[in-house]
């Protein structure tokens, strides 16, 4: 327990120092988490006989709470209505999002001679953004108020709702599911969580209002991590993804008429957690080892931030935004982050060397190689 404790202790310093060093230069803040998590953990301090921070149960879980307070506020920025509304824009950016990036992912992976299974896997971690970078950026840089706020938002929904789908089939490819038939149940269980989330955040305005309908702040933060928290964790336990459940929960309090005040109390508590994930991130990662995986990195890193930044402009150009506005959109989906690490993960219990050992090497590479140059662009 002390151990633990002392480490948690080393991590919040590192975390903190970090954090003053971004703020004396005038960068974000994430890309410098990620690479003090990368100097503080097993592989750089560990090597060198200092004291580490370890990729343990306590750091995992504060990690994951981080994501998914992240994802949650993304979702109080939008409403079930809105969404709807602005169903026809999210589709059309999505779709070009899509459409430039997945397939640079599987012609990169098909080029270096890799299976179809190792190329579709390549080709969602260089497509997805990350919902958390680009969300705290937006934050961080006050681009929240900003007309590129929105298609940033809505192609990050639109991406976030078509992972859910792409975990389902990829997790019944790796796993060796038995075909057609484990995909379908994988889907199912998907869609029908997922199904249950939106009917809840449709028709329990008044649940949702009811819940924090409460004076004290403690009651109320309590209270909304009471709800979010457990919700994410059954999403997870069914293997949906515990950041799209957190994201729909959010779009049920973003109606409750207490959303100012969740924003306010509990914006603190996303940024501790939300900073423990980015550096979560960096303990993970081994410098070594990205190595292995320098040919399909550098391939990536050349094509894939022109594509995103390609895509970005077209889905501002949808929202009618000027070309400048547009070009702001682009370099704000430059980020990867935690998507691309949850694709990995899925990799490296896979049955081949390139799954296993390439493909977790390439995503840490590439996830911090492309945290900084999005926020930086940004």
């Amino acid at each position: 327990m002390a151990a633990d404790l002392l480490e948690l202790g080393q991590l919040f310093v590192v975390v903190a120092v970090t954090g003053a060093i971004a703020l004396r230069v005038g960068l974000s803040v994430i890309p410098l988490y990620v690479i003090g998590g990368v100097l503080a953990g097993p592989f750089v301090a560990g090597r060198l006989g200092l004291p580490y921070v370890e990729n343990g149960e306590v750091v995992t879980l504060f990690a994951e709470v981080g994501i998914v307070l992240l994802l949650f506020f993304l979702g109080l920025e939008f409403s079930l209505d809105r969404l709807l509304e602005s169903r026809t824009r999210i589709t059309r950016s999505g779709v070009a999002d899509i459409a430039v990036n997945l397939p640079i992912g599987i012609g990169i992976g098909l080029l270096l001679g890799w299976s179809v299974v190792e190329s579709l896997l390549l080709g969602g971690i260089v497509y997805i953004s990350s919902s958390a970078i680009i969300t705290k950026s937006l934050i961080d840089l006050g681009w929240i108020a900003d007309p590129e706020a929105e298609p940033l938002l809505g192609t990050l929904v639109f991406e976030d709702l078509f992972i859910a789908v792409y975990l389902a089939v990829v997790t019944s490819l790796v796993l060796g599911g038995d075909g057609i038939g484990s995909i379908g149940r994988s889907l199912a269980v998907a869609f029908g969580f997922l199904g249950i989330l939106l009917v809840a955040v449709q028709y329990g305005n008044r649940l949702f209002a009811r819940v924090l309908d409460v004076s004290g702040q403690e009651a109320f933060v309590l209270r909304t991590l009471a709800v979010v928290v457990p919700i994410a964790g059954a999403a997870l336990a069914l293997g949906v993804s515990e950041a799209v459940a957190a994201f729909f929960v959010g779009m049920g309090f973003a109606t409750s008429g207490h959303r100012e005040k969740i924003e306010h109390l509990l914006t603190p508590v996303r940024d501790v957690f939300g900073a423990v994930f980015f550096f979560w991130i960096g303990v993970g990662t081994d410098p070594t080892l990205i190595g292995a995986a320098a040919v399909p990195l550098v391939l990536a890193v050349v094509l894939t931030t022109p594509a995103k930044v390609v895509s970005g402009y077209l889905g501002g150009r949808v929202y009618d935004l000027s070309k400048r506005r547009s070009l702001r959109v682009g370099v704000g989906m430059v980020p990867r982050g935690e998507f691309s690490l949850v694709i990995a993960a899925l990799a490296a219990s896979g049955t081949t060397p390139i799954m296993r050992e390439v493909i977790p090497a390439f995503a840490v590479g590439y996830v911090l190689v492309m945290s900084a140059i999005g926020t930086v662009l940004m």
